[in-house]
């Protein structure tokens, strides 16, 4: 008899990464109309309805992606220690960037953040290229946005830095 349905783990690995986004997201909320709004941000700053559903895309794809790894490496063992390790670091730096920046106002910290957690998902990224391609192809887009939200978080700092 089986106690879990075949498709419990896909759903709950491609869930997971939302969590994090979820409990990001009351904060950000808080945070728009008044703190963020109030920013100088740069002309190529994509407007503010643009991130929920380019976030929701990114976590849906990257949590596929790790269900593909678990499931090509047999679960959670010694070979999925890197690869689903590497994931699971990165997650926590994306989802520690949201109280940093939005939370704490750390403009320059959220930045730090941000690097980190590009270095981690490009590792992530390598390290899932060998175990399945498909999983490493669905990381892609989240490592051009980590890109792009990286300048734009630098930009708000440097523009921004003397403001409280």
């Amino acid at each position: 008899m089986e106690v879990v349905p075949a498709w419990a783990p896909a759903v709950g690995f491609t869930v997971l990464p939302h969590a994090g986004g979820l409990l990001g997201s009351k904060i950000t909320k808080k945070e728009i109309p008044v703190w963020y709004e109030s920013l100088q941000k740069p002309s190529w700053c994509p407007p503010n309805w643009v991130f929920a559903p380019v976030w929701g895309t990114l976590y849906t794809t990257m949590g596929y992606g790790s269900y593909l790894v678990w499931k090509e490496l047999g679960g959670f063992n010694e070979k999925s220690v890197v690869p689903l390790g590497l994931y699971a670091g990165q997650l926590a730096l994306n989802w520690a960037w949201t109280p940093v920046f939005f939370g704490a106002h750390k403009m320059g910290w959220g930045l730090v953040t941000l690097l980190l957690t590009t270095g981690t998902a490009t590792a992530t990224t390598a390290s899932w290229y060998n175990v399945n391609k498909t999983a490493a192809y669905l990381m892609v887009p989240y490592l051009a946005w980590l890109t792009m939200a990286s300048a734009l978080n630098y930009r708000i700092w440097k523009d921004n830095h003397n403001k409280k």
